[in-house]
């Protein structure tokens, strides 16, 4: 019985987050050009029902943390249309340029 009760327990530990990330994908924390900043597909694949390749379609491949690899995934590019920025333009959802405390750590919420 020992045996078969560290059998589950081993096998449920390393099912666990497979099937959590199955779900959304995770979240995804940058660290370099865009620093700081807390991606959450829970909140958008989940809470906001939005659809995987309305992202990795067009403005992210499906590697976590790939886009921090080019040179133009700054703040800037996003507030010209690239990455978040082809949908936190202003009128899909908030501009990327305002409320950063809404995803960089750090950072009182809702502020410019």
């Amino acid at each position: 019985m020992k045996n078969y009760c560290a059998i589950i327990a081993i096998t449920l530990s390393t099912a666990m987050p497979a099937l959590a990330a199955e779900n959304h994908g995770g979240d995804v924390v940058y660290t370099k050009a865009v620093k700081t900043v807390l991606f959450s597909h829970k909140l958008h694949v989940e809470e906001k029902k939005l659809s995987c390749d309305l992202c990795h379609a067009r403005n992210f491949v499906m590697q976590s943390l790939k886009a921090q690899e080019n040179d133009d995934f700054t703040m800037k590019s996003m507030m010209n249309g690239k990455y978040c920025g082809a949908c936190h333009n202003g009128i899909m959802a908030f501009a990327s340029n305002t409320r950063c405390g809404d995803c960089h750590t750090g950072v009182k919420r809702g502020g410019a």
